[in-house]
């Protein structure tokens, strides 16, 4: 659903994507140190690498991590197994997020959603509600319309130029704060929401949203 299958493999064909960070971010370390998320069953949707995972296990979570790349879920099972570290990782579209015939107290979605075009997003939204318990966390950070990056301030469809890190020619969609609002409000209760910033190469402004499963 988020992006072409060939092209993630493409960009995996080695570790170490200019998405891949080895250490978490901040605002995802002080939601845990802050215990406003506590150990718990969680999903770490899009893992990539395994590095957010990872952290999530250090910290006592039973993390599930799913990602559309088979190459990365290789390279997150090894990052877990040197760190001594039990996580369940596999190899899935988000569009089958229905299928885990699983619940999880703690969703965390980072950098996934403006892969994820309008017209596909209530079925993905559809699919966390289904997987997140009464009373669990989702966290949801994506690219806002005010980043600057890969087009004019405002433009919501983005392609990435040839010559950027990411594949040229991958389409992004940056959402206004209001809109990614309107998309979850009829599904959970928005606890927290704010603009953010956080920098892959450069810096990026982001939504981020925390909610709560109703």
């Amino acid at each position: 659903m988020y992006g072409d299958k060939n092209v993630f493999e493409k960009v995996y064909e080695k570790p170490g994507t200019v998405w891949t960070k080895t250490e978490p971010p901040e605002q995802l370390v002080k939601l845990i140190e802050s215990e406003k998320v506590k150990p718990c069953k969680a999903i770490d949707v899009g893992c990539g690498e395994g590095f957010y995972s990872i952290y999530l296990a250090s910290k006592g979570f039973d993390v599930v991590g799913i990602d559309l790349s088979e190459r990365a879920i290789g390279y997150a099972k090894e990052n877990a197994s040197k760190r001594g570290l039990k996580i369940r990782f596999m190899k899935m579209d988000v569009s089958d997020l229905d299928k885990l015939n699983e619940k999880f107290d703690f969703v965390l979605e980072w950098t996934l959603m403006h892969h994820i075009m309008p017209p596909q997003r209530q079925k993905y939204v559809e699919g966390i509600r289904s997987i997140l318990n009464k009373g669990g966390k989702y966290l949801s950070v994506s690219f806002n319309e005010k980043s600057p990056h890969f087009g004019k301030p405002g433009k919501k469809i983005r392609t990435v130029p040839h010559g950027a890190r990411m594949p040229s020619g991958t389409r992004l969609y940056f959402s206004s704060m209001d809109e990614i609002k309107e998309l979850f409000n009829p599904h959970f209760r928005i606890i927290e929401s704010k603009l953010i910033e956080w920098t892959i190469t450069k810096p990026h402004v982001g939504n981020y949203l925390l909610m709560e499963g109703g």
